[in-house]
């Protein structure tokens, strides 16, 4: 009896210590626990982080697109204006994902938003390497109209002697005439046709004080019977600028400006080029 009691008894203190645990492991089970709730909280913050990010870098996207759609609206612009063949430059293609809109109110899976960057990615280089093209052609273009010769060498005046073969008012003779002439007040601006270098200022028998201005491609152009110069060798200028004024100098009846226009070293008919201003 006594055994049995004593059983029941050891059994009862057994149960107790499996049933009831230890300050020590209540504790430990409790910092478990704070531990997962505390990681459950940072892994919330990082999920929301996670998806404002995404939400950002959508609408961030949707504004690059929207920028792109702006470039390819240049980039028609410049084609039309610079009068380019249009097949050669495509500013046609619609920007991936529909624009800003659509993905700003509808947010984007991680694959996707990866897909939609690489693909904006590839669509800015592309607009940007043919912007850059089409830059060059237009600022070539540009240059080729302030170094071609075109225009009156003189702001105010009248055509008094045409090119080709005339009479020489000084010599009575028929002489060739190698420019055009043009008559001006004295003193008044005689100006640059095109951009170029001046390569003669100075006195030239028969031509009296004459500049020579040379514009590339093969072209000089000559400005002569001026009563002051006002540039000097080596000077850069630019078309309608000043570089002396209407004189009389050299074999001349009266202040005018004689105006040649020389392609290679020969001279030819300027009116085609005083004619292409209009």
């Amino acid at each position: 009896m006594i055994g049995i009691v004593g059983l029941v008894v050891s059994g009862s203190v057994y149960v107790g210590y499996t049933l009831n645990p230890s300050q020590d492991n209540l504790a430990l089970i409790d910092e478990w626990q704070s531990d997962v709730h505390r990681h459950q909280l940072q892994l919330n913050h990082i999920r929301e982080e996670a998806d404002a990010d995404v939400d950002a870098l959508s609408s961030r996207i949707g504004l690059l697109q929207a920028h792109v759609m702006r470039l390819d609206a240049l980039g028609r612009k410049l084609v039309k204006m610079a009068r380019i063949d249009k097949s050669e430059f495509d500013f046609e293609t619609t920007p991936a994902l529909g624009g800003p809109e659509a993905i700003t109110n509808k947010g984007l899976e991680p694959d996707e938003l990866t897909q939609a960057i690489d693909q904006l990615g590839f669509q800015l280089a592309n607009r940007e390497d043919q912007l850059v093209v089409l830059e060059n052609l237009v600022l070539n273009e540009n240059l080729q109209k302030e170094v071609q010769p075109s225009g009156r060498p003189i702001v105010k005046g009248w055509i008094s002697s045409y090119y080709g073969m005339r009479t020489h008012p000084l010599s009575g003779r028929r002489e060739m005439h190698k420019g055009i002439d043009f008559a001006g007040k004295l003193g008044g601006p005689v100006i640059a046709v095109a951009k170029g270098v001046v390569t003669y200022a100075g006195k030239r028998y028969g031509y009296g004080q004459v500049i020579d201005i040379a514009h590339g491609n093969g072209y000089t152009t000559r400005y002569a019977h001026n009563s002051r110069l006002l540039v000097s060798v080596g000077d850069t200028v630019d078309k309608g600028f000043q570089i002396a004024e209407i004189g009389s100098s050299g074999r001349s009846t009266g202040p005018h400006v004689h105006f040649e226009v020389l392609k290679n070293g020969r001279v030819t008919n300027p009116v085609r080029f005083i004619r292409a201003a209009n």
